[in-house]
């Protein structure tokens, strides 16, 4: 993928990690051809924990990602709140998830990324405020 730096949301990661996920194979497809590691935050790592606490093994399955070093947490929400903020703010009519925020606000600050998530509201997210986000994203 051009050694674009890979952000990930928590809808491919639940998918990828659930046999049973409408995009599950869709998800395993992209994991094997991009290259680890994926950058995310702690938004998205609480999100997914929930979304996987009825799955069997799923909380350690997350937490595995990181142990094995295929996902980092490259984001400090602390020092990026005002701009997220204002994100949140921009995209209230949406609304936009503090996890949302926080990933496009991760786009704005890694140069050669790419977003891979199942969220067709980052269709309409910008980043820098009128940039597309370059996605990875089912058709």
């Amino acid at each position: 993928m051009d050694n674009k730096k890979v952000i990930i949301d928590s809808g491919p990661i639940v998918a990828f990690l659930n046999k049973s996920d409408y995009h599950h194979h869709w998800a395993k497809n992209q994991f094997s051809q991009l290259k680890p590691p994926f950058y995310t935050c702690e938004s998205v790592i609480s999100e997914s924990i929930f979304l996987m606490q009825n799955v069997q093994n799923g909380t350690d399955s997350i937490l595995e990602l990181f142990g094995r070093e295929l996902i980092k947490i490259r984001f400090r929400l602390e020092n990026e709140m005002s701009s997220v903020t204002t994100l949140i703010k921009k995209y209230s009519d949406i609304p936009m998830s503090l996890a949302d925020g926080c990933l496009v606000r991760m786009s704005e600050q890694m140069s050669n990324s790419i977003i891979c998530t199942l969220d067709s509201d980052f269709r309409t997210y910008r980043k820098e405020k009128r940039s597309v986000i370059p996605l990875i994203i089912p058709k």
